[in-house]
Order: C-alpha cells, then sequence, then structure tokens
C-alpha cells in the first residue's frame, strides 16, 4: 500500500485509514468486491433443503460460531442462550453448520444435537450459505464476512463478541454486539422476533460494505487511468 497508485478503499472509514497509514496514491472509496459477488449469487442460489427444517413455516435462525475466544464456557453460554430461545419459540428453527475444528463441533453437538429445533450440517458450500441466507430471518454468529454480507440481503445480524473489526457495521445499525450471555442472547433475539419497527430498522439500514457495485466502479477508475 506504500507504493500503489491506486487504492480500493471499502468504506469511507477504510479509506480514511489507508490515508492515515501514509500510503501516497490515490484513494478511492468502492465497497467491498465480496458484495458483489454474493448478489450475483443469490440471484441464481437454489432454495436449500435440509432434513428437518420446513422454511414455511419455521422461522429460521442462521447461527456460526468458531471464533476462538467463544472457546470453553462462551460456547456452552451461547449454546444456553440458544435453547432458550427456541423453548420460548417454538416456531423457530436453528440452523447451525458447524466448524471442523472439533473444540467447536463436539461440544455444540453434545449441547444441541438433541433438539428437534436445531439442524447441524457440515460447512455449507458457497451457493448453497448464500441460499439459506436469503431464506433465515436473522444470524446469531461470531464471523467477521456475515457482518458485511448478511445486511447486504436484509437480514439483521447479532453478533455472538464483545468488539467488532467491522465498526461501520455497528454504526449503521446493520449488526448489534451482544456477546454471549445467555439471557442476553435470549433477551435480544426476542427483541427482533417480536418488535417488527426493531427488525424493520436493522434490515432495512444502508449496508456500509457496498451495493454491488464495486467491480463497476474499480474498472471505471482503472480505464481512466490507463
Amino acid at each position: 500500500s506504500q507504493i500503489a497508485t491506486l487504492h480500493f478503499a471499502p468504506t469511507v472509514k477504510a479509506a480514511s485509514s489507508l490515508k492515515a497509514s501514509g500510503g501516497v496514491g490515490e484513494i478511492f472509496v468502492t465497497g467491498n468486491t465480496v458484495i458483489d459477488a454474493l448478489l450475483l449469487m443469490a440471484e441464481s442460489a437454489p432454495e436449500v433443503q435440509f432434513d428437518g427444517l420446513d422454511w414455511a413455516q419455521q422461522r429460521v435462525i442462521l447461527a456460526t460460531v468458531h471464533r476462538r475466544e467463544n472457546w470453553g464456557e462462551r460456547l456452552h453460554d451461547i449454546a444456553a442462550g440458544m435453547l432458550q430461545l427456541l423453548e420460548r419459540y417454538p416456531d423457530t428453527a436453528l440452523l447451525l453448520p458447524l466448524h471442523r475444528n472439533p473444540t467447536v463441533r463436539e461440544p455444540l453437538q453434545a449441547l444441541l444435537g438433541s433438539n428437534p429445533s436445531v439442524v447441524l450440517t457440515e460447512p455449507l458450500d458457497y451457493d448453497r450459505l448464500v441460499a439459506a441466507l436469503k431464506g433465515c430471518c436473522l444470524l446469531l454468529t461470531d464471523s467477521g464476512g456475515l457482518q458485511e454480507e448478511a445486511p447486504a440481503l436484509g437480514k439483521p445480524v447479532l453478533v455472538l463478541r464483545d468488539k467488532t473489526e467491522r465498526p461501520e457495521a455497528i454504526a449503521a445499525g446493520t449488526v448489534k454486539l451482544i456477546g454471549t450471555n445467555s439471557d442476553t442472547i435470549l433477551h435480544e433475539t426476542e427483541t427482533l422476533l417480536d418488535n417488527k419497527r426493531t427488525y424493520e430498522t436493522m434490515s432495512q439500514a444502508h449496508n456500509p460494505y457496498g451495493d454491488g457495485r464495486a467491480c463497476e466502479r474499480i474498472v471505471a477508475e482503472l480505464k481512466h487511468h490507463v
């Protein structure tokens, strides 16, 4: 970045950080190309079927958990919050692709695997993940990438962490940090499930990471500088 002629930053904050780091090239805010890929995939992603999951009759929550900071007791707290939620809302189901790391996989299988409202799967290929994003009502996740991607499809994201490297999402209102306390997970999720206005405020908030035209903007600038 210190010697590049052109920089294509995903957000205004990223551009500011790049400028502050001493980069000498021109900086353009274009959005993140990952949103372009997501929206392209969403146009053709087929509906995904999972045994035990009824997209038409159930409100499906997509969950992902894998970060090292959530191993151990925090993982148990997350699972406990999910179980409380499913008990409170019988019409709700949880779709949870399991990380391959046994430190994460095995406790989640033990804690959640016997619940009929929980569907545990292997990690999803990207087209199946996008289809799941389209079909779900909201996300419970500690993933960084999903904090950028899910809001592009109008899905609120509750982040199972105490801090995030995506501050733009917090400022925009597309995601909310809720930590891993089981009671907090229950409270914050039921607020979205029960309060239509709160849900719509998050789902309709502008996604700061792009609108699907990042590649178009990058190509235009490259042509201009040829």
